[in-house]
């Protein structure tokens, strides 16, 4: 992979999610005794229509930088993958190139979307050991890949959906992703100041129900903790409505919100992407950016769609004396249509892009942390506004 020399705001850049790592860190955390450690995020792997141009899409329009590739010109008839990076995130692209692809029938069911969170491991054999024992369904059994740069350990579970948690142990590779991609450079420039620096939480929709249940599973099977719950008129509107829970491994450093529609009188935003994803899986990524205002302009430049905020939510007299003072003049944020919300541990400021794909699906959302490490609960009921104004438009409300 390329070194990148940091400019002073790039430094202050990953200063920012330093900071966020510290303050996790302050977690009573003790990984040897974690049945299941998790180190990091390592990669949000997508299946693509046509992975080419979506590896084009995310290096425009979300600044990314290429680093790896492999496909027919490596040897791998299957399938095309490109590796992007920025900041700590890792997006895989992967499109079908054999008809008889698994993904091509991926992407047949559920469209663009995401399958595989993948995980970081200190120890790939003790977690599919724990998670054996607790019933997850094992999708592929601990194995080594080797190229000349290492050898890579690697397995996978079953969670929702047809997703899957694939876990790595990279700590005997030094090649630019995994055994079988080779380097590639992007051919776009990318931005001077990287848009986003790490993701910063994933979520999950399931099914009617089942939320419960897989909240039981990363607590048992995972060992992750309940951090946070909203439910009842927290994360209502007058016409839909739906209930999350958020779960953290032990570090704090990897989060997973899983949401489940509830009853209401239209169809909620879960309902649609049930719907048209056909099944559980993964909603949105969320992005951790420290400057929110110039990455929105940015994307907004290079052709990103976000979700529109009435001026009214900026004129409410509540939610100025509630939020206090943020680094931004609220002026700037109502100009970009960008929420604010604060809690006890301080503020966050976030933006929702419209879905990104032909089907009402998986969306991103920017999110500048500034002490809270809450998910912006005060700004659920007008985001599912935004939403259900979308929905009415495609008609799926």
């Amino acid at each position: 992979m390329t070194s990148v020399e940091l400019t002073p705001d790039e430094r202050a850049a990953e200063l920012t999610v330093e900071r966020l790592k510290q303050l996790v860190g302050l977690v009573d955390y003790d990984e040897a005794k974690d049945p299941f450690p998790v180190t990091a995020m390592d990669a949000v792997v997508f299946v693509a229509g046509n992975a080419t141009q979506s590896a084009h899409f995310y290096q425009h329009a979300l600044g990314m930088e290429l680093v790896a590739y492999t496909g027919p010109e490596t040897g791998n008839r299957d399938h095309k993958g490109f590796v992007l990076r920025a900041g700590s995130a890792r997006f895989v692209i992967l499109g079908a190139v054999d008809p008889a692809s698994r993904y091509a029938d991926h992407h047949r069911r559920h469209g663009d979307g995401v399958i595989d969170l993948a995980l970081e491991v200190p120890d790939v054999d003790k977690c599919i050991a724990h998670a054996r024992a607790q019933g997850a369904t094992v999708l592929d059994e601990p194995h080594d890949v080797s190229d000349g740069n290492g050898t890579v350990r690697t397995a996978a579970i079953g969670i929702y959906g047809e997703t899957r948690h694939t876990l790595v142990d990279r700590s005997r590779y030094d090649g630019v992703y995994l055994p079988g991609y080779v380097q590639r450079t992007s051919t776009l420039p990318t931005p001077e100041r990287r848009l986003f620096q790490a993701v910063d939480h994933c979520v999950g929709n399931v099914e009617l129900g089942r939320m419960d249940e897989w909240v039981d599973f990363y607590n048992r099977v995972m060992g992750f903790v309940n951090m946070a719950e909203f439910v009842g008129d927290d994360i209502a509107t007058e016409y839909s409505a739906l209930m999350s829970k958020v779960v953290a491994n032990g570090n704090h450093r990897v989060k997973f919100p899983l949401n489940e529609p509830a009853i209401a009188k239209k169809k909620s935003q879960i309902d649609e992407y049930l719907e048209f994803y056909a099944g559980a899986g993964c909603q949105h990524i969320a992005l951790a950016t420290n400057d929110i205002l110039r990455t929105t302009d940015e994307m907004r430049a290079r052709g990103v769609e976000f979700l529109d905020t009435p001026d009214s939510y900026y004129e409410d007299p509540e939610l100025r004396a509630r939020i206090g003072h943020v680094r931004v003049p609220i002026e700037q944020l109502k100009a970009r249509k960008i929420l604010v919300d604060r809690d006890e541990d301080g503020y966050l400021l976030q933006i929702f892009t419209k879905p990104v794909g032909d089907r009402p699906t998986v969306f991103f959302e920017l999110i500048e942390r500034h002490g809270s490490l809450g998910f912006g609960k005060g700004n659920f009921k007008a985001l599912f506004e935004a939403i259900e104004r979308e929905q009415e438009l495609r008609g799926n409300l």
